[in-house]
């Protein structure tokens, strides 16, 4: 089971905090440091100083970390055209020296469009999947052929479907509640799928409807690594759970039942849950960036336990 630290900066987060968190996340031997992808708050708080870009982000951190893998959850289609996303990643996975993952999701947050001026169009999900098509495509051409595509969103003509990524090929993900779209999408193009905030029951289901996708598209249900996200907050007792919980607007209760929440062996009995039914990978939303002694914890007293 691999442990990876998932991080929402859109909260209030510096890049030198960002780094702060991922230089620990290596040297604690988490397997890597995901972010989201938003340009505005959720929920309470201030969200000072404010956004930072995503991919801008992780390019700062491939040349600063050595080990772990550096990606998205969930990179918004409606930022990016997927050709420039196709460049940004490709040349961010050379800086790295091939350790970067791409998540890509329809986008949702209609509000942080309105704000800094993105278009939000109505039909998000045809999109996406163009995006994947071109981008997957883009990397897949060989080196001195062109690629060509011609969609109802995007059309792109005799593209030198250039820079190349240092990896064969850069892993994509794919996640979501969708009981349809969604897995027919991740059945044909992601490497890993990923079922954000749900329970055992829910993602198990979800997992088989995605198997289920991948071999009616010609792959095997086992060619995907399957993962959750999920909200996390430890404490060595009750007192440090709660004061964990309070820094970051929740109660101590509602993060047992839908995140893994309270000691070390709970947090390892409900992962183990979440591994019997298939997922192999558990990205922990950690929201309060501050707390390094939370990460420390995770990884000598759970992390220790799973390996």
């Amino acid at each position: 089971m691999d442990l990876r630290i998932f991080t929402e900066p859109q909260q209030g987060a510096t890049y030198d905090t960002l780094l702060t968190v991922a230089k620990a996340t290596e040297d604690l031997g988490f397997d890597a440091f995901f972010r989201s992808d938003h340009y505005l708050k959720m929920g309470s708080g201030d969200g000072l100083p404010g956004p930072t870009d995503a991919w801008i982000t992780l390019a700062g951190l491939a040349r600063e970390t050595k080990r772990i893998r550096l990606g998205t959850l969930m990179t918004a289609g409606t930022f990016r055209l997927p050709g420039v996303l196709a460049i940004q990643v490709a040349q961010i996975d050379q800086m790295s020296g091939g350790r970067v993952e791409l998540g890509l999701g329809a986008g949702w947050f209609e509000e942080e469009h309105k704000a800094y001026g993105i278009p939000f169009p109505k039909e998000k999900f045809g999109r996406l999947e163009e995006q994947l098509a071109i981008v997957t495509g883009l990397w897949a051409t060989r080196v001195g052929e062109t690629f060509d595509f011609k969609g109802e969103h995007y059309t792109l003509s005799d593209s030198p479907a250039l820079p190349k990524p240092a990896q064969d090929k850069i892993p994509v993900l794919i996640g979501g509640h969708g009981a349809t779209r969604t897995p027919r999408l991740a059945g044909q193009y992601a490497d890993e799928f990923n079922m954000p905030f749900a329970s055992v029951e829910d993602s198990e289901r979800q997992f088989g409807r995605v198997r289920a996708a991948a071999e009616a598209a010609g792959r095997k249900g086992d060619d995907l690594v399957y993962s959750n996200a999920l909200v996390v907050c430890v404490g060595k007792d009750e007192q440090e759970i709660a004061r964990r919980a309070a820094a970051i607007g929740r109660e101590v209760d509602e993060l047992r039942l839908n995140g893994l929440a309270g000691s070390p062996d709970e947090v390892v009995e409900k992962i183990g849950r979440y591994q019997e039914i298939g997922s192999q990978r558990i990205y922990l939303q950690v929201l309060d960036l501050a707390d390094l002694d939370h990460l420390e914890l995770i990884s000598s007293q759970v992390q220790s336990q799973l390996s």
